[in-house]
C-alpha cells in the first residue's frame, strides 16, 4: 500500500512538473501499469504520454539486446492500447495494438482485444483474423466462440457459423448458450423443424427461463411458424402461469392465427396481473364480436382517456348513438377531439342522432384526407335526410 501510495504521489508530481534533465528516473511503464489497474485511465496515459520514445530508441541501439536496461516498446503499446480499449477510442486501441505487435508481443490477449474492437466496429473479417492469430491459448474462452459464430453469421457465411457452434458445444458440453443461439440461427435460415426439435431440447436440458421461451416462441412466431410457437408459448404459460409477457406474445401469436375470442381470455386474464392491460382485453373482445363483453370490461379501465375513446367506439358499434352523442363534454373535457378520429365517431354519432348542426360543428373541424372525405359522406346524407331525420336514425 504503501509503495502504491508513493507511485501515485511521484505520478502527480511527474504529470504536473517537467522534471530537471538526467533527474528523470521515474519508471513510467510500472506507473501507467499501476494506474491502469487501478482504473485510472487519464493518468495511465498521462504517464505514458511522459515517455519520449525516440529518445528510448536511441538509447536502446545503444545497448545490448538482452540488456535489462532496454526501454520495452512492446509494453509500452500494449499499455496504450488497452487505456484506449477502455476509454473506447477504438481506432486508437487497434494502432496501438499493432504496434505493439511489430515491437514482437504476441500476447493472446492482444489479439483477443483486437477481435474484440474490430467486431465491435463491424469489421467482421479482421476480427476472426486476430482471433486466428492469438493461438490455442483461447481455446478455452466460451466468448471467442461466440464472437466467431456471430461474426461468420453477419459475413453471410451460415455453414460455418453453425460448425463453430458445434465445435463449441463439444469443447463446453455443460454451457447451453451454443445450443439457444443455434436456434435462432435456424430459425432465420428457415430450418423451423430443426429449430423447434433443437429448442424443445434445449429447454429441456436448461430447464428453460421464461425468457428463453418467450425469445424462441416469439422468434418462430415473427417467422410465422405459428404452430411451433403456440407449442413453445403454451407450455411456458403452463410453467410460468404469472407472467404477463408470455401471455402477451401468446395472445398476439392467437391473433396472428386469428383466433381473437382466445386472444381476449388471455389478455383479460393477463390484466388481472397487470390493470392496464384492460383497454387491450376489452377492444379484443369487441374485434371478436363479444361487445356486451368489451362494454363491462371498459368499466374496470382506470385510464380515463383510454376508457372514454372505447366506449364511444363501443356505443356506435352497438348503434346506441344517443349515448355515444352524450359523451360529447367529457371527450371535450379529456381533450380527446384534438384526435380527428375520435371527433369524426363522435360527428358521426350527432348524425345518427339527428343533431346535424351539433354534427357539422365537428365535420368542419376534420383536416385529414381520408376523413374529410368521410365527412362529405356525411353532408350529403345529412342533406338527404332533411326533413326526413327518422331516416337517418
Amino acid at each position: 500500500m504503501i509503495r502504491r501510495l508513493l507511485l501515485a504521489l511521484s505520478c502527480v508530481l511527474v504529470l504536473s512538473t517537467a522534471a530537471p534533465a538526467g533527474e528523470d528516473d521515474v519508471n513510467y511503464l510500472d506507473l501507467a501499469g499501476l494506474m491502469l489497474r487501478d482504473g485510472n485511465l487519464d493518468r495511465a496515459l498521462g504517464a505514458l504520454d511522459q515517455v519520449d520514445l525516440e529518445a528510448e530508441r536511441v538509447a536502446n541501439a545503444e545497448l545490448d539486446e538482452d540488456s535489462p536496461e532496454r526501454f520495452d516498446f512492446g509494453r509500452y503499446w500494449a499499455l496504450r492500447g488497452t487505456v484506449h480499449q477502455r476509454r473506447n477510442e477504438s481506432e486508437l486501441a487497434l494502432d496501438a495494438f499493432k504496434q505493439a505487435i511489430q515491437a514482437g508481443r504476441t500476447d493472446a490477449s492482444i489479439f483477443l482485444s483486437m477481435a474484440q474492437i474490430s467486431f465491435g466496429l463491424q469489421r467482421y473479417q479482421q476480427a476472426l483474423d486476430a482471433i486466428a492469430q492469438a493461438g490455442s491459448e483461447i481455446e478455452r474462452i466460451a466468448s471467442v466462440y461466440h464472437l466467431k459464430a456471430q461474426a461468420n453469421w453477419l459475413l453471410e457465411r451460415p455453414a460455418d457459423a453453425l460448425a463453430v457452434l458445434d465445435q463449441a458445444t463439444l469443447v463446453f458440453p455443460d454451457d447451453r448458450s451454443f445450443q439457444r443461439r443455434k436456434v435462432f440461427f435456424l430459425i432465420e435460415l428457415g430450418l423451423y423443424q430443426q429449430a423447434a426439435e433443437l429448442g424443445e431440447a434445449y429447454l429441456r436440458a436448461t430447464a428453460g427461463t421464461a425468457e428463453d421461451y418467450i425469445a424462441i416462441g416469439n422468434a418462430l412466431r415473427q417467422s410465422g411458424q405459428l404452430i411451433e410457437a403456440l407449442g413453445f408459448l403454451e407450455a411456458a404459460q403452463i410453467k410460468y402461469p404469472r407472467d404477463v409477457t408470455i401471455k402477451k406474445v401468446l395472445a398476439h401469436t392467437y391473433i396472428d392465427q386469428e383466433s381473437l375470442h382466445i386472444a381476449a381470455d388471455i389478455i383479460n386474464e393477463a390484466a388481472i396481473l397487470d390493470p392496464t392491460l384492460l383497454p387491450e382485453a376489452a377492444e379484443l373482445y369487441r374485434r371478436a364480436g363479444q361487445i356486451y363483453r368489451a362494454l363491462s370490461l371498459n368499466s374496470e379501465i382506470l385510464d380515463q382517456q383510454a376508457k372514454l375513446k372505447q366506449r364511444l367506439a363501443i356505443f356506435i358499434e352497438l348503434s346506441r348513438y344517443e349515448q355515444a352523442s352524450a359523451m360529447e363534454n367529457d371527450l371535450l373535457r379529456l381533450n380527446l377531439l384534438e384526435n380527428e378520429d375520435v371527433r369524426y365517431a363522435l360527428a358521426f354519432a350527432l348524425f345518427k342522432s339527428g343533431e346535424f348542426e351539433r354534427a357539422e360543428s365537428h365535420l368542419s373541424l376534420l383536416t385529414r384526407t381520408d376523413l374529410f372525405r368521410k365527412a362529405i359522406e356525411v353532408r350529403r346524407a345529412m342533406q338527404e335526410c332533411q326533413g326526413n331525420v327518422w331516416k337517418c336514425t
